[in-house]
C-alpha cells in the first residue's frame, strides 16, 4: 500500500468533473486500499480520488462505522423518495467543515441534514449509503469532490470572500 500526497486548493484536479470508473479489478482494488491508507494518514475521514491527483469517481470514507468505498456514487435527489424514509429532504444544518484539500480551515457550511448515495462496490455490485449527521455531511462533501466542487463553493459570499483572501495570503506566506 502507498500513502499520496493530497492534492490542495488551486490544483486543476480538484475543479474537474471526475470520470466514471469502467473496469472493477485489481488495479482499483489497490488504488481503494491506497487511499484508505492515506484517507486514515491525513487524517479525515473521507477521501476522493480527485484529491489524490486521480479523475476517477471513487471515494473512501469512515462515519465512525470503517472503512467503505463508494465507486461512481450519485446522490439520490427525488424528495418523494427520501420523503418515503420518513427523512425530511429540505431540512438543512450548518456545521463547521474541514477539507484535506483545504488543510487547517474551517468554515460553516450548510448542507441537507439527510444524504443517501447509491453506487458499486469493489465488484460492481450495487450499494447505497444514507445516513444524517457525519455520514449525511461525508457523503455530501465526497461527492461534491467528484463534480469538482470544494467546500468553499459552499459559502456564502462575504465570507467566500474572506476565505480565499486567506488562502491567497497563506500561499504567499503573508499569514
Amino acid at each position: 500500500m502507498a500513502i499520496y500526497p493530497i492534492r490542495t486548493f488551486g490544483d486543476p484536479v480538484l475543479r474537474a468533473v471526475a470520470k466514471p470508473v469502467e473496469e472493477f479489478g485489481a488495479g482499483l482494488a489497490k488504488l481503494v486500499d491506497d487511499m484508505i491508507e492515506t484517507m486514515y494518514d491525513a487524517p479525515g475521514v473521507g477521501l476522493a480520488a480527485p484529491q489524490i491527483g486521480i479523475s476517477r469517481r471513487v471515494v473512501v470514507f469512515d462515519a465512525g462505522d470503517g472503512a467503505n468505498v463508494l465507486i461512481n456514487p450519485e446522490l439520490v435527489e427525488d424528495p418523494d423518495e427520501i420523503a418515503g424514509l420518513g427523512e425530511d429532504p429540505h431540512e438543512m444544518f450548518e456545521y463547521e467543515e474541514g477539507c484535506l484539500s483545504v488543510p487547517g480551515y474551517y468554515w460553516p457550511i450548510q448542507r441537507r441534514a439527510f444524504a443517501w448515495a447509491r453506487g458499486f462496490d469493489l465488484h460492481g455490485e450495487p450499494v447505497e449509503f444514507q445516513g444524517v449527521e457525519l455520514m449525511g455531511r461525508v457523503l455530501q462533501h465526497e461527492v461534491d469532490h467528484l463534480n469538482g466542487t470544494l467546500l468553499i463553493e459552499r459559502l456564502d459570499s462575504k465570507t467566500r470572500k474572506g476565505a480565499l483572501r486567506d488562502l491567497r495570503n497563506d500561499a504567499l506566506g503573508l499569514v
